[in-house]
């Protein structure tokens, strides 16, 4: 199975890097844990341009990963869940592409063609801090799918 985590993001702290490779690491008993960052400079200027053309613009980005995926969007207003329902999105799928929104989220259009839209919580948090809430939810669900301890 391959898992993978799209953001839109252009900095890096080190510490949060070493977190995510640590659950990537954990990971590899269970899937192919891939972190894909996306940002240029277009992504950039559409960001002081609007909040349409920012979400226009992350839309672009995404959409040719969505091919032969199980695509998950996380946006603030999709289903809250649990770690036991959060598991069932890796059962019987040999691709779970997750997307994170960015500082203006989706356009509705974006969130139809996912094939679900996911929260992670009400709370905003900044690209680098979801991406790491959800690589745990990544290996807890993975370990729940497969019996492992980790959950428990």
């Amino acid at each position: 199975m391959r898992v993978r985590i799209f953001t839109i993001e252009k900095s890096e702290d080190s510490d949060i890097e070493a977190m995510l490779m640590d659950y990537k690491k954990m990971s590899q008993k269970f899937c192919s844990l891939e972190f894909v960052k996306l940002f240029d400079k277009s992504l950039a200027a559409s960001q002081k341009q609007s909040a349409d053309i920012a979400k226009e613009s992350y839309e672009k980005a995404y959409l040719p990963y969505f091919e032969n995926s199980y695509n998950v969007a996380l946006d603030e207003d999709g289903r809250m869940m649990n770690s036991h329902s959060f598991s069932k999105f890796f059962d019987n799928r040999s691709q779970v592409n997750f997307f994170i929104g960015g500082a203006y989220g989706f356009s509705d259009s974006f969130l139809k063609k996912a094939d679900a839209v996911v929260s992670l919580s009400p709370l905003t948090f900044a690209h680098k801090l979801a991406k790491l809430v959800l690589a745990e939810q990544v290996f807890r669900g993975l370990a729940i799918k497969n019996n492992h301890p980790y959950h428990k």
